[in-house]
């Protein structure tokens, strides 16, 4: 393929990104399945196709994304449900993969225990891309997005170790339940250990990275130092990079200037949305190479092998979360829960299905599938292009059908965050700040007056104080407002509406004269940007027009 064909397609790739954005945002169909079927429609189209290289997704794919999660993800809330987290994400992992190699090797002649368990790792993972969007935009309570958020974060590894092992024993080497156990382990602890390298390393390094564009730079290439430390030690280079971003997220609010934390916001968003868009047309392009290998098999065998595939992917998941729901509350307790901490509660039955209907498959199945090699031992490995097609028929299904049906389910079930609980709690921290403010201006001024060095101006004193009085009381009086609002309401008083109104008006303003000016010659495009970056910033501070 040209270097001219790779840049059009590339294009036409980006271009279609834009474009399902675009329908996503106009129809609130998730752009992760509009996106999949686009690449399955160009799939059968003549012309170039590209195939899934699956060590470029696992290398130079996997890393950045899970990376930008776990940045975006809460450490202390994740740990606050580390139970449920480590529940799906490692236990009902290992289960959806056993029990689909124990159902295959039983009900499927050919197919293999470790080959049925090779494609029970690929397929357990769910990817929470698409059911984070959708939960994000219905307003899902936030325990129910940080456990798809954990779940998300951590499954892979989870996932990989286990793939690894099955592929060992299809090679010979034999199954042994205790070195497998001991295998995961070491990957586990392993990977844990060098994500916290890689994390205290980047904060090690912080301070001589105070410059946005280095910090940025060092961000970007964090992922793949974790993942490589991690490889190269033959532990979970996956889960190194889940355990430096969550740490490395957790450290930047107190570790990174305002500048640098907002330029690298922006660009781990670019990032996750052309990667995220890439990965998704990827997916449906693989169509041909799946079904290519499928006339050797019988219409019987596809049909057994890919309904108990699908079948147990969709059930196991709600029967678990029902399962673990009724455990006694004593072995909550002691597998990590708090019975004192509310947040600790059991799900509740709407909870438990839209957890149940978040379990969207995505590309870490696709890539994990197309590791299995295609010899063990100079022969075909047993039933490989059996397993790809039912690896892809589960992410097909789940991608589309579940990613497709799971906004107008969480809306059914009318399960939403309190908007006015969770304006509340951020205006409570606002007063918070703010009196905080207040009490070291008044700790500033009375050291000044003390030491008699170095006196602060007294009128810029005043009118610091002036602000955060005014402060105080916006936010005081809107704690009021929301504590007389309905459950699903933040409202907002005429008169702050009409001020942002006129903030907009007034920055509109001194940018068109600023482009007038510029348009005049009489200031440079230096300028302009100088002047630009000022009302951008001070833009961005006024809540969102939408």
């Amino acid at each position: 393929m040209s270097v001219e064909t790779v840049l059009l397609l590339a294009l036409a790739a980006t271009a279609s990104i834009v474009l399902v954005h675009w329908l996503d945002g106009k129809t609130g169909l998730p752009g992760a399945a509009l996106l999949t079927v686009l690449g399955i429609a160009y799939s059968q189209v003549p012309g170039p196709n590209i195939t899934l290289d699956p060590h470029v997704v696992l290398t130079f794919v996997l890393p950045p994304l899970l990376y930008s999660a776990a940045l975006d993800s809460s450490l202390l809330a994740i740990r606050r449900n580390l139970r449920t987290v480590v529940s799906l994400s490692v236990a009902l992992v290992l289960v959806t993969a056993v029990l689909i190699g124990f159902a295959l090797e039983a009900f499927v002649a050919g197919v293999t225990l470790s080959a049925g368990i090779a494609l029970g790792a690929c397929v357990a993972p769910p990817d929470p891309v698409a059911a984070l969007s959708v939960g994000r935009r219905v307003g899902l309570p936030p325990k129910l997005i940080t456990l798809i958020q954990g779940e998300g974060l951590l499954n892979d590894a989870t996932a990989l170790t286990t793939l690894t092992v099955a592929i060992a024993a299809a090679r010979g080497h034999g199954f042994s339940l205790p070195l497998a156990v001991g295998e995961f382990i070491l990957a586990a602890v392993g990977g844990v250990a060098a994500g916290v390298v890689v994390a205290l390393a980047v904060r090690f390094i912080k301070p001589f990275t105070a410059d946005p564009l280095t910090a940025n730079a060092v961000s970007l290439a964090t992922p793949f130092m974790a993942y490589l430390l991690g490889e190269s030690v033959h532990v979970s280079g996956v889960l190194a990079v889940v355990v430096a971003g969550l740490m490395v997220g957790h450290d930047t609010p107190r570790s990174s200037s305002g500048a640098s934390r907002l330029q690298t916001a922006a660009v781990w968003r670019l990032v996750d949305y052309l990667l995220e868009g890439f990965v998704f047309l990827l997916i449906g392009q693989q169509l041909p190479s799946v079904v290519r290998g499928l006339s050797k098999y019988s219409v019987g065998t596809i049909t057994t092998a890919a309904a108990i595939t699908v079948g147990l992917v969709l059930v196991l998941r709600p029967v678990w979360l029902v399962l673990t729901q009724l455990l006694p509350r004593s072995l909550h307790t002691r597998l990590g829960g708090d019975t004192d901490e509310p947040r600790s509660r059991r799900l509740d039955g709407r909870e438990v299905v839209v957890l149940s209907w978040s379990g969207t498959r995505g590309v870490i199945t696709l890539a994990a599938i197309f590791t299995i090699p295609l010899t063990v031992n100079g022969k075909p490995f047993p039933d490989r292009d059996l397993l790809l097609f039912c690896a892809f028929l589960v992410v097909l299904v789940t991608l589309v059908g579940q990613g497709m049906s799971f906004a107008p389910l969480v809306r059914r079930l009318g399960l939403r965050a309190s908007t006015r609980d969770m304006a509340r709690l951020r205006n409570r921290a606002r007063i918070a700040a703010v009196e905080a403010a207040v009490r070291r201006l008044d700790e500033l001024d009375g050291d000044a007056a003390e030491t008699a060095e170095d006196p602060l101006d007294p009128h810029a004193l005043e009118a610091a104080h002036r602000l955060l009085d005014n402060q105080l009381r916006r936010y005081r009086g809107r704690l009021d407002a929301l504590e007389d609002a309905s459950p699903d309401e933040a409202p907002r008083s005429p008169r702050y509406e009409a001020a942002l109104r006129i903030r907009r008006l007034v920055i509109d303003a001194q940018r068109e004269e600023l482009l007038r000016l510029r348009d005049a010659g009489q200031l440079p495009d230096s300028g302009l940007r100088a002047l630009e970056r000022e009302l951008d910033h001070e833009e961005g501070q006024l809540p969102d027009r939408t």
